[in-house]
């Protein structure tokens, strides 16, 4: 059986069988993170998620990105946006908060009942945001996964029974004085560019990350290609600028410069060299929005997640209908 006849198979099951239809969507869900609609991208994002999750030792993140994605998958049924939802364009914010809430909220009963109720409001903040947006043409992006997460987040201060473990300390900011014994290789280029891709999902990890690029390839190779050149070039730009050598090597400057390097070189744009100069400058103030966020977020102790990526991408893709009329999707 070749290929297509798979998919024609597939796709009849989808069209026929309820329980069909919610795992091609929570597959093209899982995919849509990184803007791709294909389940067979979806299943190898699925697999990059639970070897990075494994390789953590946070096994319960990959089994809460299941549980997310199934359940906002779900509700999206119950919008009047048929193809959106046939598309996983209301499950992927779902997707991440699963994700999210096992690596920041101890295991307990309560915090599944956080991730129920962030997956299922993730759906409806994703109506709302988009709604908002509708007047300046620009998507919700992950705004919806943010603000669920963030809002989970903060209130896990004031609950005793929700309680933030994997949260980073509240503390005031202060400059950054680098250690005398950081060291930069080869070694240390490449761990920032391939765990960049991983911590789209919120794991480093080296063979998660190409997993992650076979699954943008499997849809786009041109994808594949800008999610590599978004991630090293934020890996140098935050190397010049002098940020920690640790956040750099673990791809924490680099996850929501992979996403405004997709979203800004192929998604909403045509490629070509003029979209590859604006998509780099787009990537490069990802880099200094990404350490002004930090900034600001430390005193609260809730991290930026990809709200670096959504207001960099916003910024880029509303003038982006004048600078480049001809090129935007």
């Amino acid at each position: 059986m070749n290929t297509q006849s798979i998919s024609v198979l597939w796709q009849n099951c989808t069209d026929k069988y309820y329980l069909c239809r919610i795992i091609d969507i929570s597959l093209r869900g899982c995919a849509q993170v990184m803007f791709q609609n294909n389940p067979v991208t979806g299943i190898l994002f699925f697999i990059a998620i639970f070897v990075a999750s494994y390789s953590n030792n946070n096994p319960l993140a990959a089994w809460g990105c299941v549980v997310g994605t199934l359940l906002a998958s779900v509700t999206g049924g119950i919008t009047h946006d048929l193809k959106g939802w046939y598309d996983g364009l209301y499950s992927y914010n779902g997707c991440l908060v699963g994700i999210a809430i096992p690596v920041f909220i101890t295991a307990t009963p309560m915090m599944w009942l956080c991730l129920v109720i962030g997956s299922v409001v993730s759906v409806i903040a994703t109506v709302c945001i988009a709604d908002i947006l509708k007047t300046w043409k620009v998507a919700a992006l992950t705004a919806p996964f943010v603000l669920t997460t963030w809002i989970i987040l903060l209130a896990s201060y004031a609950f005793h029974n929700i309680y933030g473990s994997g949260l980073p300390p509240p503390e005031l900011s202060q400059h950054y004085i680098p250690s005398p014994h950081e060291s930069y290789t080869l070694a240390f280029f490449v761990n920032g560019t391939m765990h960049g891709i991983s911590q789209v999902f919120l794991f480093p990890g080296f063979m998660a990350s190409l997993l992650f690029l076979a699954g943008l390839a499997v849809e786009s190779v041109v994808c594949a290609c800008y999610a590599i050149v978004g991630s090293l070039v934020a890996t140098l730009i935050a190397y010049y600028l002098g940020a920690n050598a640790h956040d750099i090597e673990s791809g924490l400057y680099a996850f929501s410069a992979v996403l405004t390097s997709v979203a800004l070189g192929t998604v909403f744009n045509h490629p070509c060299w003029r979209v590859f100069v604006y998509t780099i400058s787009g990537v490069i103030f990802t880099v200094f929005i990404q350490a002004a966020m930090n900034i600001v977020l430390m005193p609260f102790g809730i991290p930026t997640l990809t709200m670096p990526f959504v207001v960099s991408s916003w910024l880029f893709l509303v003038p982006n209908k004048e600078f480049m009329p001809e090129h935007r999707h």
